[in-house]
């Protein structure tokens, strides 16, 4: 009986299968989420500077109420600057004379206000330091991108900035020949009540951002008689003693360049003046109130700050609004009079 030969079934082909990326699809999948990062980034921006903006109008709205509290405590507002009766001049600010309103007793406790702030120490859990080198939260925007101490020459403690200053006006400030005041809400040498307030809370500026570490010129002693300046040139001009960084560097301060702001020019005006080769955007003022006897202050301290288009406010009844750097300037210096009689149409 014969065999039939034995057949091998053919096998299927062997199938192998890719378990990766090429290149070119690794690529494409990096470029498409590199282009939702770009997309989504702005937006993140946006949402956390929307919540800066916030916290910072919710700073403002604390110094408005500590304001009331200190009027209702003392039935009169506090001065912008007083003299300490030293040669330094060197007075308390309205914003240290307000410390108990904001959550800050055990700070006020170490101020004598009959005394210049210089040599005022305080003790702490790490030690004992100047009152004017303690941070101050309330006093500070969180956009502000210089929440820095200030140290003297040899690297101390010396002093904390600010973020928000009081309303000193138009453009003149203080005569010591004299004791008249501006036109703002907050005044050298001079307590001034609501009821001076004839414009009406609601239309008066009591506090506005301002930036810390801003150039300054000061001490030019140009005269006691000078006109508002119309262009940013006229201030450039007018020069004095330049300082590189330290204008609103000090809260306990009460002169304008360091604790006020003035009504000169509109919030987030430049004012860009050449120094040693280098443009800054500067602050002005022609005399450190307690400096001179006779020498009148003047000053060009605008608004300022990190927010896109304008500034936060806090008006005399302790709104706080946000007033866009377009303003009209008329309206602007209008907002800054105590008493100036001015219909306001803000539009």
């Amino acid at each position: 009986m014969s065999r039939r030969p034995f057949c091998v079934a053919p096998t299927a082909p062997q199938v192998r299968f890719r378990t990766g990326f090429t290149l070119v699809e690794l690529l494409v999948v990096i470029a498409i989420i590199g282009v939702l990062v770009g997309l989504l980034l702005p937006a993140v921006q946006a949402a956390r500077e929307a919540a800066r903006r916030m916290s910072c109008s919710n700073n403002m709205k604390q110094i408005g109420l500590a304001l009331h509290n200190y009027e209702s405590s003392t039935t009169r507002l506090p001065a912008s600057w007083s003299h300490p009766g030293n040669a330094t001049g060197d007075g308390w600010s309205c914003q240290a004379r307000v410390l108990p309103y904001i959550e800050q007793i055990a700070l006020a406790d170490g101020v004598d206000y009959s005394a210049g702030y210089g040599a005022a120490l305080i003790t702490t859990s790490s030690g004992t330091q100047r009152i004017a080198s303690f941070r101050v939260p309330t006093y500070l925007c969180p956009s502000e991108v210089n929440d820095t101490l200030r140290t003297d020459d040899t690297g101390a403690p010396k002093h904390y900035p600010l973020s928000y200053g009081y309303n000193a006006g138009t453009f003149f400030v203080y005569n010591p020949a004299n004791q008249t005041t501006g036109d703002g809400m907050f005044v050298a040498n001079r307590y001034l009540g609501f009821r001076d307030c004839l414009d009406g809370t609601s239309s008066t500026l009591a506090f506005a951002e301002v930036k810390a570490y801003t150039p300054y010129f000061r001490d030019a002693a140009a005269g006691n008689s000078l006109p508002i300046p119309a262009t940013t040139d006229e201030v450039c001009a007018l020069a004095g003693s330049f300082k590189v960084n330290t204008g609103h560097t000090e809260w306990v301060d009460g002169r304008v360049h360091q604790t006020g702001f003035t009504t000169t020019y509109s919030p987030n005006r430049e004012v860009l003046c050449a120094q040693s080769g280098t443009i800054y955007d500067v602050d002005w003022t022609n005399q450190r109130e307690g400096r001179s006897v006779t020498e009148s202050t003047f000053g060009a301290v605008t608004s300022r700050s990190y927010h896109q288009g304008g500034v936060n406010v806090t008006f005399m009844d302790g709104s706080v609004r946000f007033k866009t750097e377009s303003i009209d300037l008329g309206i602007w210096r209008a907002l800054s009079t105590r008493a100036g009689g001015e219909v306001i149409d803000e539009g």
